[in-house]
């Protein structure tokens, strides 16, 4: 795989992040994966946004891992959520505009708070064709606009899981409308060590199979 470190801009702001293009011949599907909360030490190095890029790539779909504003290289500042949506859209808008990327095939991943900030972006952004929620943190953010989604997706959470009960996450799932999956992983708990090779195979099999 390729590996390409980049800049582009957020309003006013420029992020950096980290384009990932499998070996082969594209244009291929890419997955946008937004890492978890700004202030709680999260970032595009953290242990599940790394594994699920890395196994995205190597089964021949590019990854696109990015920074909110204020973490690590990119500018600005923490923008309560609200800036955090203009970055999804900013990471949408860039993934959309590469070459080597297919750009009628595009998911959107996020984990924990990531999932809070990506998921209402990519409800209502046609480019968006899929989405993915790890370790939805139901507590913290109403993910009740899910409600209406059309759109395929995943839902993935720890059995142990602090800051969303295993009876939470399958009761909510449980409400959304077709298509969708999800799955409480027994054992793993809200950071998933140890279990980063098994949540990546699932997350990648299902944006394999849907876009």
């Amino acid at each position: 795989m390729k590996k390409i470190r980049v800049s582009f801009p957020s309003g006013e702001l420029f992020l950096e992040g980290v384009l990932a293009i499998p070996e082969g011949a594209g244009p291929f599907p890419a997955v946008i994966v937004c890492h978890p909360h700004p202030l709680y030490g999260g970032n595009m190095d953290n242990n599940v946004v790394y594994s699920l890029s890395e196994a995205l790539t190597q089964a021949s779909l590019a990854s696109f891992k990015f920074n909110f504003r204020g973490v690590g290289g990119s500018q600005g500042e923490f923008g309560q959520g609200i800036g955090e949506q203009e970055d999804v859209e900013a990471a949408i808008s860039f993934i959309h505009t590469v070459k080597e990327v297919d750009s009628k095939r595009i998911g959107l991943a996020g984990y924990s708070a990531g999932a809070g900030f990506a998921l209402p972006v990519g409800l209502n952004d046609v480019r968006i064709k899929a989405l993915a929620a790890v370790s939805p943190p139901l507590r913290m953010f109403d993910f009740d606009f899910l409600k209406d989604c059309p759109k395929p997706k995943l839902f993935i959470s720890g059995s142990r899981d602090d800051f969303t009960p295993a009876d939470q996450f399958l009761e909510f799932c449980q409400n959304l409308p077709e298509p969708k999956e999800y799955e409480s992983i027994e054992g793993a708990d809200h950071f998933w060590w140890g279990y980063e090779t098994r949540l990546a195979a699932k997350v990648t099999a299902f944006f394999t199979k849907v876009l």
